[in-house]
């Protein structure tokens, strides 16, 4: 498919993903600590959209690589959109910095100030913390007329300062690296109840006579690159996987520039040195009204103590009634299936699920997919000791998480040094999926129990993504969790799974014919409903199909929180929503109606080519009715926010939810735990009505000759 009509630029959807994003940070109803928060994302998720994404799209124009996207742009046309819109963005956030953060900050209680704003016991107590604390910390690099400009590294912050010797001759240009290891903004002695900063490079500027004796400054500006980390693996190269992949991390400390950030206010003169130095098109420069790299305020200011007024009112997670019990867990989950939605309910289960069974003797094997886990996961030395014990501990840690790579080279060494079997990945493919299997004796035999789930094993963003799990013992489920394992370690699709379904070997095919038989049964004059949330919708296959389900007359209603290529057609059928909220909305959760017995799917993949096509993942059944009734639920609440919902028009724009009526705010809800029982199912299942005439018939069922049927054509 290669449409505008029915498809919009991946890109340019992100774009006004980080809008909405932005969009919290500029929400009154927030509040500072929490706004600046959302600033600092803008800013991250921008670094890593042109690392990853700009550099893409920059490599293919170097290649020479001009086809264009389903949306019907090129490489180069997607850059120049890419970078009109940025700089539109970019210019919103810092209008929102200056204008409205910096004031709510103040009135907070917390200053931001610059030099010219500071009082003389303020600049004579910095001048002995910059002697003591700074200087012997820098190294500034004089850069003569014939030598050679410097590699700078990607994301870090540099001044560049331009000097005249008082022994005269050429203006010099000197390079002053801002060390990382020092906090970025620089905490001045405060009164009661109020806190004052000044950031890291504006106390270096303050003392360049100290720098550079016996020099005149003639102007300096900060200044910040971005490079692509972008690059391919070649899956059939003679290294290892784990060779491959560190090859790739040196790489990326000389990619391609793909961005310049300096300040508006630098000096011309200067400006046009350094981008004739760093060979930088004017097409890469974005100018900014403040200071650079405005991670800084997650890091070193909404993290401040003493202003837990000026945040959101903390929480503690639910646990299952059924965990406080004092048993084995695996006792408890004999006792029926487990649901969890993070972080509303406490991440300590399933880490309590891998530590019983690294000590528990009945245990002889588990299993474990990791993708990114956290700096000190408690997951690492549980698996360790239970491979001391003797039992058999097999993990895939996948080394090509993005920005994840080192660490998990790092997790990988430490589990094979404790006797664990570890596999670095499938070479041909990513392995996304989030599966735990533990093998038990038990009386009656071997029993399986699985934990599946839509997120990260990873204990820190488990409070701040919202994600499902199931612990089950289910026998097929368990069944089919031993013969996924023996895929991904036999790197071959040659056993049958009767109830998970995996990418990218079925999970296409599965859910196309799940749309098709929903199309099916609304031309038939059946009810029918789709229902889907993930993070990212742009497979072109899989917004034709939900299109024309919708044309059919099916309701397709999606919960899509960033990316949504699909362009909205002219009939109500299909509703794109987004929440952008406290939370960070991560469940890839899938729904149809099914002739009334509902079908219920959580999953690690999203609707993406590369999730459908090139990673390996897990898509489930909730067989369970009472979990089924309960996500349910929860889908019929988020679909009924209208406090940080949004709603995909049209004209491909985002809009705010009508907020008239009772408030509904569906994090704050699921936090106090309060879903409440006057949700109307509508919102989440709007079913066809059936048409006069129809003969009420029994659900259409995925039999063989119905996948046959139905399947015509799929792939």
């Amino acid at each position: 498919m290669a449409s505008a009509r029915t498809y919009i630029n991946r890109e340019l959807s992100w774009i006004r993903f980080n809008g909405r994003v932005l969009a919290e940070a500029a929400n009154p109803d927030n509040p500072p600590m929490e706004r600046a928060r959302f600033l600092s994302i803008v800013s991250s998720n921008l670094d890593e959209f042109f690392m990853v994404r700009v550099g893409k799209l920059e490599r293919k124009v170097d290649i020479g690589r001009m086809e264009p996207d389903p949306a019907g742009l090129t490489p180069k046309a997607q850059l120049s959109a890419i970078r009109r819109a940025v700089r539109k963005q970019v210019a919103a956030q810092y209008e929102e910095y200056n204008q409205r953060l910096l004031p709510a900050l103040r009135q907070s209680g917390f200053a931001l100030l610059t030099p010219a704003a500071l009082t003389r016991a303020q600049k004579n107590w910095l001048s002995q913390y910059y002697d003591a604390q700074i200087m012997p910390v820098l190294t500034p690099r004089l850069i003569s007329g014939n030598q050679a400009f410097p590699l700078l590294a990607g994301r870090r912050l540099y001044i560049a300062v331009l000097l005249q010797s008082d022994k005269g001759g050429p203006p010099q240009l000197s390079l002053v690296p801002i060390p990382s290891q020092l906090k970025r903004v620089v905490m001045l002695p405060m009164g009661e109840g109020t806190a004052r900063g000044i950031l890291l490079e504006d106390v270096v500027g303050m003392f360049f006579g100290r720098l550079f004796p016996h020099m005149s400054h003639l102007g300096h500006t900060a200044l910040r690159l971005t490079r692509n980390t972008d690059f391919v693996m070649d899956p059939d190269s003679a290294d290892s996987l784990i060779v491959e992949m560190q090859k790739n991390i040196k790489r990326r400390s000389y990619g391609k520039i793909v961005r310049l950030e300096l300040p508006r206010r630098c000096p011309g003169s200067l400006r046009n040195r350094l981008m004739a130095a760093l060979e930088a098109d004017r097409s890469i420069l974005i100018t900014v009204d403040g200071p650079l790299d405005l991670t800084f305020l997650m890091k070193h200011v909404a993290s401040l103590p003493g202003f837990d007024a000026q945040r959101y009112t903390p929480f503690a997670p639910a646990t299952d009634e059924r965990l406080a019990v004092q048993e084995s867990i695996f006792r408890t989950i004999r006792g029926g299936d487990l649901f969890f939605y993070h972080p509303y309910d406490s991440f300590d289960p399933i880490l309590r699920f891998v530590r019983e069974a690294a000590d528990d003797p009945n245990v002889l094997a588990i299993k474990q997919t990791l993708y990114r886990i956290s700096s000190r996961s408690p997951l690492i030395p549980a698996l360790a000791r239970a491979a001391q014990k003797g039992k058999q501990v097999t993990v895939l840690i996948e080394v090509r998480a993005r920005f994840d790579e080192e660490s998990n080279i790092n997790w990988c060494r430490s589990l094979e040094k404790a006797g664990c079997h570890v596999i670095y990945g499938v070479p041909k493919w990513k392995t996304h999926s989030k599966i735990t299997l533990v093998v038990r004796q038990e009386a009656d035999g071997l029993r399986q129990y699985v934990h599946l789930g839509t997120g990260n094993y990873n204990d820190s963003t488990a409070k701040m993504y919202t994600d499902m799990g199931i612990l089950t013992c289910d026998r097929t489920i368990g069944e089919d969790a031993g013969a996924f394992f023996n895929i991904v370690t036999g790197q071959q699709y040659i056993y049958p799974l009767r109830e998970l379904i995996v990418s990218p070997y079925a999970m296409r095919r599965e859910l196309i014919l799940r749309v098709r038989r929903e199309a099916a049964a609304a031309k038939a004059g059946l009810p029918s409903a789709v229902v889907i949330k993930v993070n990212s919708l742009s497979d072109p296959e899989m917004i034709r199909e939900v299109q024309e389900a919708a044309e059919a007359g099916v309701p397709v209603t999606m919960l899509v929180r960033g990316i949504c290529c699909a362009r909205i057609p002219t009939n109500d059928n299909l509703r794109v929503y987004s929440i952008v909220g406290r939370f960070l909305e991560h469940p890839r959760v899938f729904m149809f109606h099914n002739g009334g017995d509902r079908e219920v799917f959580i999953s690690s993949a999203d609707w993406m080519p590369r999730n459908l096509n090139k990673r390996i993942e897990l898509m489930n059944p909730v067989k369970d009715p009472a979990i089924k009734e309960r996500i349910a639920r929860i889908l019929a609440l988020e679909l009924s926010d209208n406090r940080k919902r949004w709603q995909l028009a049209r004209s491909d724009a985002y809009r705010r939810v009508d907020t008239a009526g009772e408030p509904v705010h569906a994090q704050e809800m699921l936090l106090s735990r309060t879903l409440p029982e006057s949700i109307d199912m509508n919102t989440v299942f709007r079913v066809s009505s059936v048409k006069d005439g129809a003969d009420q018939v029994p659900r259409l069922t995925l039999s063989q000759g119905g996948l046959d049927r139905l399947g015509e054509g799929v792939l």
